[in-house]
């Protein structure tokens, strides 16, 4: 039986850059930038809805500059409540990016999942945090520790993974094992590095996982960091490795694909990934 879901990706470059305006203002610019795509996505049936990583903020990381731990916020709070009525309104999953405070020095780079009633359905905190080459994020960010879970949405079973977390498949299989049919990962990457593993490593989790993946990276030059290029690139990607559409390296660009769940049913039925599965055997990974 056919589970047709249309599904979206925003990416974007940054309104209003550090020097331009307060933390607030760069926020809200950036929030506001969003919304035409957002209507954009809705007015056009999409009915899961994903944003980049820290959707409403500059990728600050490449400094180390405390003031911006004020661009944090509760998960649900303020961004989510502005967002849930959009949800609401077009009947869209939005799987919402944010900088996460839950009290004091406890900050997380946390995405949020709003039903297609706008209904919070909870969250996942990034699990892998780097520090190194100029991805300093230890400092702005505690690791996750929700776990993996998989949000039950009107359309389907929802996963996030975020950024750095593709570089790891041990997760990536823990949201295949809770069920996860669709995974997007929002992510902030750059030009160098690891470009050329943004089409390697997410294809490869679709495929040993059998499950869709909507894969997101934001686009341009953020002054005054000058971290890098943001390629863009984000794309879809189904069970069997295939990319089924891609966006451009540098616009702005809402990026919207059709697919059908029932293949994930079709691939596992001949990849046997998870029957042949010998977790008794695999001890030393956690050893270690």
């Amino acid at each position: 039986m056919a589970r047709v879901v249309k599904s979206g990706l925003i990416q974007m470059s940054l309104g209003i850059s550090e020097g331009e305006g307060t933390i607030h203002e760069i926020m809200e610019d950036m929030f506001q930038k969003h919304i035409p795509y957002i209507e954009k996505a809705g007015e056009a049936g999409v009915q899961v809805l994903c944003l980049q990583e820290i959707f409403n903020t500059p990728y600050f990381c490449p400094g180390q500059d405390r003031n911006w731990y004020a661009s944090a916020e509760p998960v649900p709070g303020p961004t989510t409540e502005r967002l849930s009525v959009y949800a609401k309104k077009y009947n869209m999953v939005i799987i919402v990016p944010i900088y996460e405070k839950e009290q004091s020095g406890f900050l997380y780079n946390t995405a949020a999942v709003l039903d297609a009633d706008g209904t919070y359905l909870g969250k996942y905190r990034k699990t892998h945090i780097p520090q190194t080459s100029g991805f300093w994020e230890k400092f702005f960010f505690k690791p996750g520790n929700l776990g993996y879970p998989v949000f039950e949405t009107r359309y389907g079973k929802i996963g996030v993974y975020i950024c750095y977390d593709r570089h790891f498949p041990e997760g990536a299989r823990i949201l295949g094992l809770n069920g996860a049919e669709i995974v997007y990962n929002p992510s902030a990457t750059v030009a160098g590095l690891s470009q050329y593993l943004w089409k390697i490593e997410q294809p490869a989790h679709a495929v040993a996982n059998g499950y869709f993946m909507g894969c997101i990276n934001r686009v341009g030059v953020e002054k005054p960091w000058n971290l890098g290029k943001f390629y863009g690139s984000s794309y879809f990607v189904n069970p069997r490795g295939e990319i089924i559409a891609q966006a451009s390296e540098d616009n702005d660009e809402l990026l919207i694909a059709e697919f059908d769940l029932g293949m994930i049913d079709e691939v596992r039925s001949v990849w046997q990934f998870y029957r042949d599965r010998r977790p008794e055997a695999y001890g030393r990974m956690v050893d270690l």
